[in-house]
């Protein structure tokens, strides 16, 4: 379960692609932009030092990240 301390504004360092293997109702939001629901299957790109966050859905959310 996630805490949601964790579910903060945040940047990371690398590149990064996230791939959303399950979960329902999670939302990405970039820094500026207005929050989407993340859908299973779907692939997001976020640059390196890019704002970000994700707001907490109704299950388990499960991905794969892959750092460029």
């Amino acid at each position: 379960q996630v805490n949601n301390d964790e579910l903060i504004w945040h940047r990371d360092r690398k590149d990064r692609e996230v791939k959303v293997l399950d979960g329902v109702d999670w939302k990405l939001q970039y820094d500026n932009e207005l929050p989407f629901i993340m859908r299973k299957d779907e692939t997001y790109s976020i640059k390196a030092e890019q704002y970000h966050r994700i707001l907490k859905g109704k299950d388990k959310l499960v991905l794969e990240i892959t750092e460029k």
